[in-house]
């Protein structure tokens, strides 16, 4: 038996044998695997940064740190900065989800980007990814314009779109069917260069639910 098959069927017996309790116990939802907005800081995220092999790594000013600078939710949120004079690269936070109670075929993924201005033009990528590894390089996340759904499954779920499409804080969410949940999860997110311009972007609100 498939392991979200067997913990429907307990919860199936346990539900019958709880029939007689208060119903406010029967049918409670846990709490979703992540719901991040890094008041705690990023002690539970590593970081990482990629460019193209044209340019050496070192050479690609980056950084990802707390900051309460802008928040969407609470006092913090991450702050993000790229430099844009290769008109490429990406940095990127990633951190490890524990799946084993999740009893769901499908997982939403949401997360709020703060852009200093509204842009026409594609100046900068909010890059997202869940999936049995972490990624190591650029290639690994979603191609530009990809906002995964239940209805196409692929390996990973994820998306690449524009930043900047609002001045503020905007949300960026997808859906993801994977053929079976691991124990653990990677969930990536993180900004991409377009535009050759230096840029500081925030992130805040990671969460990652069950779709019931």
């Amino acid at each position: 038996m498939h392991r979200r098959d067997a913990l429907r069927a307990a919860g199936g017996l346990a539900a019958t044998g709880l029939g007689s309790l208060a119903g406010c116990v029967v049918g409670r939802r846990p709490p979703p695997p992540l719901a991040d907005s890094f008041e705690d800081g990023i002690d539970a995220w590593t970081t990482d940064a990629a460019i193209g092999p044209e340019v050496p790594l070192d050479e690609f000013e980056w950084s990802i740190s707390p900051s309460t600078e802008r928040a969407n939710t609470g006092a913090r949120s991450v702050e993000v900065f790229t430099e844009g004079d290769y008109d490429d690269g990406i940095a990127w936070l990633t951190r490890p989800i524990d799946t084993s109670e999740v009893d769901a075929d499908v997982l939403r993924v949401s997360a709020h980007a703060w852009s200093e201005s509204e842009s026409f033009n594609v100046l900068r990528n909010l890059a997202v990814r869940i999936g049995p590894e972490p990624p190591e390089t650029e290639e690994d996340f979603p191609p530009p314009e990809t906002v995964t759904t239940p209805e196409s499954p692929t390996a990973v779920g994820g998306l690449r779109q524009p930043l900047h499409r609002v001045e503020g804080w905007d949300e960026y969410r997808f859906e993801w069917q994977p053929s079976e949940v691991p124990d653990e999860l990677h969930l990536s997110v993180g900004v991409a260069v377009v535009w050759e311009a230096d840029a500081t972007h925030y992130i805040d609100d990671v969460r990652v639910e069950e779709v019931r």
